[in-house]
């Protein structure tokens, strides 16, 4: 079987196969046709000689060579769209994309506002946000600016520390209403507590009273932060909720707020590499300013728009 060198495209078919499980699905996500997709992943195979997947009705399973390639395309994706990302600031301040990651409640509740603000002022800098709980790799290009809630410890990196955020348990006053107050830490067993379900990493990261619960301790169990706190909302439990946050919704109540803390340390982090981009130290400089409101207690908008 003649071996070359897999061009590009291919690659980037691939990683969507791996992702979406199916032709199809990868098909749509790219602009492509079925066909289409289903050539790349045959003359990437060739190229390769190896087999990337398996068949079946319900789909395409990724073999063993496919999960060793995976990481070295994403690595290629990373890097191409850091490229683009560099490519496209041309010459001006404030034109080109950035691209910023932070965890799901930070990106979701955090960031929107002071995002507005900065579009308001830069119309011309297109923003992209990955939202992962996963601490993405600033070095391989995964972004350009990462918000983080621990110390950033790898090399090359420019990482500003904004201050600290704290978490406390909290439940909707209604919640409260019909079912009473917990007394004490061991009064929760009685309530419905909101945790995780099949993922417990970011939990066990709470401190000794988080690593003492099991995933049975739970009465709504669920891996998305953003679930969670609407279901705190909602008044399905009680959980926990950064203070700044909790402060937005007045129906929400602190539960045995001199029990349990913790204080979250928020980080503001980018390449060393990048600090000479002009629209990424825009960007850089303006969360720095919102989110020092953000975590001093002020409405994000107030003193930054």
């Amino acid at each position: 079987m003649g071996r070359r060198e897999p061009a590009w495209d291919e690659l980037r078919t691939f990683l969507e196969v791996v992702r979406d499980g199916s032709l199809s699905g990868a098909a749509r996500r790219l602009g492509l046709t079925q066909p289409t997709v289903g050539r790349h992943i045959d003359a990437l195979e060739q190229a390769l000689g190896v087999t990337l997947f398996t068949r079946s009705p319900r789909g395409l399973t990724p073999t063993p060579a496919a999960i060793a390639l995976a990481p070295h395309g994403e690595a290629m994706a990373a890097a191409a769209s850091a490229l683009a990302r560099s490519a496209s600031s041309e010459a001006a301040i404030d034109r080109g994309v950035v691209r910023v990651t932070a965890s799901e409640i930070v990106g979701c509740e955090v960031l929107p506002p002071i995002f507005a603000g900065f579009r308001a002022r830069h119309p011309g800098i297109a923003l992209e946000l990955a939202v992962t709980n996963r601490n993405e790799d600033l070095s391989r290009g995964d972004a350009d600016i990462a918000v983080r809630m621990i110390r950033p410890t790898q090399s090359g990196l420019v990482a500003r520390r904004i201050g600290a955020t704290r978490i406390r348990l909290y439940a909707h006053r209604d919640y409260l209403e019909r079912f009473g107050e917990p007394r004490s830490l061991s009064d929760l067993s009685r309530h419905c507590f909101i945790g995780f379900d099949r993922d417990n990493q970011t939990f066990r990261s709470a401190g000794s009273f988080a690593k003492a619960l099991t995933r049975e301790d739970f009465g709504f169990r669920c891996d998305s932060d953003a679930a969670q706190l609407a279901a705190l909302r909602a008044g399905v439990g009680v959980g926990g909720c950064q203070d700044a946050i909790a402060r937005r919704t007045p129906e929400l109540a602190p539960v045995l707020p001199n029990a349990f803390q913790l204080a979250l340390e928020v980080w503001l982090v980018m390449h060393r590499d990048l600090q000479s981009a002009p629209r990424v130290r825009l960007l850089f400089d303006w969360l720095a300013q919102g989110l020092t409101l953000y975590v001093k207690g002020r409405p994000a908008e107030t003193g930054v728009v």
